[in-house]
């Protein structure tokens, strides 16, 4: 986003804290769950190429919601967000429902902040699939193993590179474009062939396909 849009965004939305991998470890420290680093954070901890972020985005189950709503139960307030609407999401109100039964339809990420008066502290992403297998949210059919869809560093799990610029390839805005740039040196021909297959069967013309080798 531009300066103006920054502004824009936190006058209506509030702010959001900075935060980083090594604070997601300490929120998620003790959790029974799944989780990763998703987003902005997973491409730099790959290429090694720092970028400006607006947020941390920590990705778990959707199936462990009711595990994830225990853990923050006391730290943080969560919030559903989608279509530009927030709705609080309640301790207390029907803690072990699935989110398919609590949160709006097609809501794939919560908000999380200590208080109304507080930043905003963590955008975490509800991912499909089980702690087995990977599963991509537009097409079920993109799948893998879970542990070939992260990778670890420094005790932090973080999403494959090529995984998440296809998450990024359908928005594309100037900085997805930018991540894909400034990622794309960094990847082997597997990583290319899996990232242009997908690219082929989801968005099919892409800008970035005529760059990937098949």
């Amino acid at each position: 986003m531009s300066s103006d849009e920054d502004a824009e965004f936190e006058r209506l939305y509030g702010a959001w804290r900075p935060r980083t991998p090594a604070d997601a470890t300490q929120l998620f420290r003790g959790y029974p769950g799944t989780w990763w680093i998703a987003g902005g954070w997973a491409l730099e901890a790959f290429t090694g190429v720092q970028r400006h972020h607006e947020d941390i985005d920590p990705a778990v189950l959707r199936e462990e919601l009711p595990l994830l709503r225990r853990h923050l139960a006391g730290r943080l307030d969560a919030w559903s967000a989608f279509s530009g609407a927030l709705r609080p999401l309640r301790p207390d109100d029907r803690p072990d429902a699935l989110a398919d039964d609590i949160l709006p339809s097609g809501c794939g990420q919560l908000w999380t902040r200590v208080g109304a008066a507080q930043p905003w502290e963590y955008d975490i992403l509800l991912s499909p699939g089980t702690a087995h297998e990977w599963v991509y949210k537009r097409d079920a059919a993109l799948r893998m193993p879970l542990a070939d869809a992260l990778w670890e560093r420094d005790g932090i799990r973080y999403l494959q590179p090529e995984i998440q610029l296809l998450y990024k390839a359908k928005g594309q805005r100037p900085k997805d474009d930018a991540d894909f740039a400034a990622t794309l040196p960094f990847l082997d021909d597997e990583r290319c062939a899996w990232l242009r297959h997908a690219l082929i069967r989801t968005i099919p013309g892409h800008d970035w396909i005529d760059h990937l080798p098949g």
